[in-house]
């Protein structure tokens, strides 16, 4: 028996925990030595590398790699997680998760392009960074390689989304900020919209690039820093927390505003990690602002839609696992929402099956099977294959 104990499940957010030369073999010249290594002494490096021998040595250990896959989602997470960087154990840890699909989220590899000084430097940690994620992803079907496309050049952007999903990505992520020095509603990006539409590509905003706007004079305390989340993957602090959905929801209203979703009405994307408890005020509260400035702003009157009612039809939410499912699905949508498991980062937490089940505790079975599979399969353009797998 699986975790999903027969559920059909997919999961809408996972993560590779990289190496320290997980870059390395997909660089060339210049960029070998600057990206050779993904963490600093700075960021731990010392210990980062010695977790990652460990979880190395049980490989050789059978005793240890058994004990380790008894139960995968209560055990070790981040580099001693099973399966957070070897394929063949995370084919295993999929058997006994269950999940029918997983994305593929990268880690600390995003560290090399939001550090990159210039574009060219952007792009080929981007390209190498790619590269490695749709290597380990090949390893399985069941793993959805979620590929990276910096929207700083319209063109380069263009030119690495397509690079990616002719070898294979599931979706594209970038980040949650602005698109360089432009609104990712600017007619620049078009093309890279018409890309996703037409191959049927979703987009991705997650937690981390972007999203940790909390103004850095606010930091400054006069405190020591507090630790982080030890073994996630992206320093998360108290403060970083309550400013996750800042950056999603201006994102998103430019995407409505700049008139993105009306031009591309095929188009669908997901914001991932970045929890979804707002979520029902933020289509209020677009709504709200509709009724109160289209008397005199032209954009608006030109919408075909309700702001509300283009986040209903293209976008979908991962709620964190402590958070209330049901409630939000009772004050706005049941198709807004999925699950997903956060593995093999502790976020995840260790039941988050268990934890959105008894959110979801009174819903009927069509509700339940929209957040734990459909959901998904309508942002990954899979609608054929729910219907496949309930006619089963």
């Amino acid at each position: 028996m699986t975790y999903t104990r027969g559920r059909v499940v997919n999961d809408a957010d996972a993560h590779t925990m990289e190496t320290q030369n997980w870059l390395a073999p997909y660089l060339e010249g210049e960029y070998k030595e600057m990206y050779s290594e993904v963490y600093s002494k700075r960021e731990g490096g010392e210990r980062i590398t010695k977790m990652i021998d460990m979880a190395k040595a049980r490989k050789s250990d059978p005793e240890a790699r058994a004990k380790a896959l008894e139960n995968p989602i209560e055990g070790a997470k981040g580099w001693l997680g099973y399966g957070g960087f070897d394929k063949e154990e995370r084919i295993e840890a999929l058997d006994w998760l269950g999940f029918q699909s997983q994305l593929v989220f990268p880690t600390f590899g995003l560290g090399a392009i939001t550090r990159a000084a210039t574009d060219d430097q952007r792009y080929a940690a981007a390209r190498a960074l790619n590269r490695a994620q749709q290597d380990f992803c090949d390893a399985d079907p069941r793993l959805e390689c979620v590929a990276f496309a910096p929207l700083d050049d319209p063109q380069r952007a263009l030119e690495e989304a397509r690079f990616a999903i002719e070898r294979g990505a599931a979706a594209v992520m970038f980040s949650a900020g602005p698109a360089g020095n432009k609104s990712p509603g600017h007619p620049d990006f078009d093309p890279f919209w018409q890309l996703l539409q037409d191959r049927q590509i979703p987009f991705m905003l997650h937690i981390g690039p972007g999203t940790k706007t909390q103004p850095g004079k606010f930091k400054n305390n006069g405190r020591e820093r507090a630790p982080d989340l030890h073994g996630g993957g992206e320093n998360l602090r108290f403060p970083d927390f309550l400013c996750l959905w800042y950056a999603p929801q201006e994102f998103l209203t430019a995407m409505i505003y700049d008139g993105v979703f009306q031009s591309f009405p095929g188009l669908r994307g997901g914001v991932i990690e970045s929890g979804a408890g707002w979520v029902p005020e933020f289509l209020r509260m677009l709504d709200h602002g509709w009724h109160s400035f289209n008397r005199t702003d032209p954009y608006l009157q030109a919408l075909d839609l309700m702001p509300s009612e283009y986040i209903k039809r293209a976008v979908r939410f991962t709620p964190f696992p402590n958070e209330d499912v049901g409630r939000m699905i009772r004050d706005s949508s049941p198709e807004l929402y999925m699950f997903s498991s956060d593995y093999p980062h502790p976020e995840g937490t260790k039941d988050p099956l268990g934890k959105f089940e008894a959110s979801l505790a009174g819903f009927d079975d069509e509700v339940q099977d929209m957040f734990f599979r459909t959901n998904y399969d309508h942002m990954m353009f899979r609608e054929h294959a729910a219907v496949a797998v309930a006619a089963e």
